[in-house]
């Protein structure tokens, strides 16, 4: 009997947390960064996500939880995609500099150089980066076949063949203020015109 197309997809997605889960195993007994007995922030979300959100490193209330985008910034990023009718679902979140460290500068260039693999596993089509250390982490990595992308708000930039970018000012720096609020919403609504024009296969 043949294998239907919801059986593939469902292998493809099995096959996608099982190594997120070994990922967040090595993450979690890696001994690179001075973190001391803190445990690394992990990614969260839809294991095979069209959109991957990037931040540089994580917020307080991130380092509490141990997850990405949990506290303030996850509100007003779930807040943003309801306007946007943005299904939730189709999203990821993570960072470039998993541990917790009192200086992002004092993470080891191999703990950071596992975000590869991170955007390997969950094949997104478009990474929204926040703020200018992220999008300089993304383009000091080794991701096959990319260009390096700028911090140009709001524009859609091509990162390899399949991943488009979007840079937006650092949600965690935006949220404190009216005029960086703006500048946030500003650059990161341009997620709904690419995600409108998605093709639906």
């Amino acid at each position: 009997m043949p294998i239907t197309e919801d059986e593939i997809k469902e292998k493809y997605l099995e096959r996608a947390i099982r190594e997120l889960n070994q990922l967040t195993h090595e993450l979690q007994d890696c001994d690179d960064c001075p973190r001391g007995n803190l445990m690394p922030v992990l990614g969260s979300g839809h294991p095979q996500a069209d959109v991957m959100l990037l931040k540089h490193a994580p917020s307080v209330a991130e380092i509490e939880e141990g997850v990405a985008f949990y506290g303030r910034s996850g509100t007003a990023i779930m807040k943003s995609l309801k306007r946007l009718d943005i299904d939730p679902l189709v999203v990821y979140g993570t960072l470039c500099v998993k541990c917790p460290l009192s200086d992002p500068a004092l993470a080891s260039p191999s703990c950071v150089a596992r975000l590869v693999r991170e955007i390997a596993i969950v094949e997104p089509r478009c990474i929204v980066v926040m703020g200018e250390p992220a999008i300089e982490g993304l383009n000091d990595v080794s991701i096959p076949l990319a260009a390096p992308v700028e911090a140009r708000p709001g524009q859609i930039q091509p990162l390899t063949p399949t991943i488009d970018v979007i840079y937006t000012p650092d949600i965690d720096a935006s949220l404190d203020a009216e005029g960086p609020k703006r500048d946030f919403w500003r650059a990161f609504r341009s997620l709904g015109d690419w995600y409108e024009d998605l093709p639906p296969y």
